[in-house]
């Protein structure tokens, strides 16, 4: 298993809560704090900040398969799940400008191909499993997927906000606590491919150096070859002269 140091793995977390921070004071200051009303809408920081976050991911894991080639069957279904999950999160645009229920078929179009390349890879698929499943970015993985997919979801029900508003219901509320949550989410999956990314790029090096060695090591029998060979040669002497006459 691939380990990280304690100060480098520390470095990471605090990095991560800075920029968790920094994305809440943002959306306080730009999105609940917008002239006029709080605005939570498809054109908020919010909104545009979770595509962003998608967009990273998806191309995190397309570097991973890429340029490392390692753990190309979880970069591959992780970067598919991300580019679907993008997908989804503009699907009021793509329904406008597009057709409706165009982000449906650009889902399928990018899930299904996945979907059928890890089953035919499925072995592979489960090696790596084994690999990445008790990494820190495997955790970071399943706790962003559970708050955005699952609780976020729940947490955004109206039924639950009506509840604990009553007659003094506000939508606004109920959608900032939902995109806040979602947003939340994203930022851990965003850890969780920069996390996976680490861990493949020191997969790659860790398979890089016995390779390396193997090379120089034959290289350095082949030039020990050509030494020997120059310094001993093997092909006859010819015969000085008087010995041929005496012969």
């Amino acid at each position: 298993m691939t380990k990280f140091s304690f100060g480098a793995v520390s470095a990471r977390a605090g990095a991560y809560i800075i920029l968790l921070a920094g994305l809440m004071q943002a959306v306080l200051m730009i999105d609940a704090r917008h002239a006029g009303a709080p605005n939570f809408s498809e054109t908020s920081l919010t909104e545009l900040t979770q595509a962003l976050l998608l967009l990273i991911c998806a191309i995190a894991m397309g570097y991973l398969r890429y340029r490392y080639r390692v753990l190309r069957s979880i970069s591959l279904l992780m970067g598919a799940f991300f580019t679907m999950s993008l997908i989804r999160e503009n699907d009021l645009w793509l329904d406008t400008y597009v057709f409706d229920g165009a982000w449906e078929c650009l889902v399928a179009l990018v899930g299904l191909p996945a979907i059928f390349a890890t089953i035919r890879a499925r072995h592979d698929f489960l090696e790596e499993f084994a690999q990445v499943s008790n990494s820190l970015g495997f955790g970071l993985f399943a706790g962003g997927f559970l708050t955005t997919y699952v609780f976020s979801r729940l947490y955004g029900r109206s039924e639950l906000w009506h509840a604990l508003m009553g007659e003094h219901y506000l939508r606004i509320v109920k959608d900032a606590a939902e995109e806040i949550t979602e947003l939340t989410g994203y930022s851990l999956l965003l850890f969780a491919s920069i996390e996976l990314l680490l861990m493949g790029r020191a997969l790659y090096r860790a398979r890089a150096i016995p390779a390396e060695r193997s090379r120089v090591s034959i290289e350095g029998g082949k030039t020990g070859a050509v030494m020997a060979t120059t310094c001993h040669p093997t092909h006859p002497t010819p015969a000085s002269p008087g010995l041929g006459n005496s012969l």
